[in-house]
Order: structure tokens, then C-alpha cells, then sequence
């Protein structure tokens, strides 16, 4: 928002500005199982966070081997919604695939 100083007579002008705080970020994670191929952690990777076959498969095998691993970081709102699809697509497909957030 600005305001001009329009009163005085010097003509110069006056802008003040607010800062707005940026929303907090959130990790996204996905967790390793038993059950869930590594071709459809893959597509999901692809299909909901956007990811290159390649960015997707590197992430897929640090899931695989350490357990878990980060897909992307996220407003809260954006994190959440993509953890919904995750969740949908894991039970339409019949994977207990577990994908989770947590604050930067």
C-alpha cells in the first residue's frame, strides 16, 4: 500500500510498505514398505510432485534404502493436498503407500 504526501510543499512523495510474512514451508515425505512397487512410488512421483523419470527414481531408491525421503517442500495447504492424492491413488491401487509432512 502506498500513500503520497500531497500537503507539503517540497512535492515529494512518501511510499510506506508492510511486509508480508511468507507462509512457513512443510516437507513432504514418503515412507518405505513391504508392499509398494517401485514403479508405482515412481509414477506417483511423477503424476503428483512433478518430477523427471530421473529425479523420480533417484528419490524412489533413497525412500527404498534409507527408509524415507523428501518429494518436495510445500505451503501447508499444497503439502496437504498432495499427501490426499498420494493416500487415494495408494488405496485405489491397493499399495498401504505412507506419505506424510513436516515443517521446514
Amino acid at each position: 500500500m502506498s500513500r503520497q504526501d500531497t500537503g507539503s510543499q517540497t512535492g515529494i512523495s512518501i511510499e510506506t510498505r508492510k511486509k508480508v510474512a511468507e507462509p512457513p514451508l512443510y516437507r513432504v515425505l514418503l515412507h518405505n514398505d513391504d508392499y509398494t512397487s517401485m514403479d508405482f512410488v515412481v509414477d506417483i512421483l511423477v503424476m503428483v510432485f512433478r518430477k523427471t523419470q530421473g529425479e523420480a527414481t533417484r528419490i524412489m531408491m533413497n525412500v527404498h534404502q534409507n527408509g524415507i525421503g523428501i518429494c518436495g517442500v510445500y505451503p501447508y495447504e499444497v503439502a496437504e493436498t498432495k499427501i490426499e492424492t498420494v493416500h487415494s491413488l495408494a488405496a485405489e491401487n491397493g499399495y498401504p503407500l505412507k506419505c506424510t509432512m513436516e515443517k521446514e
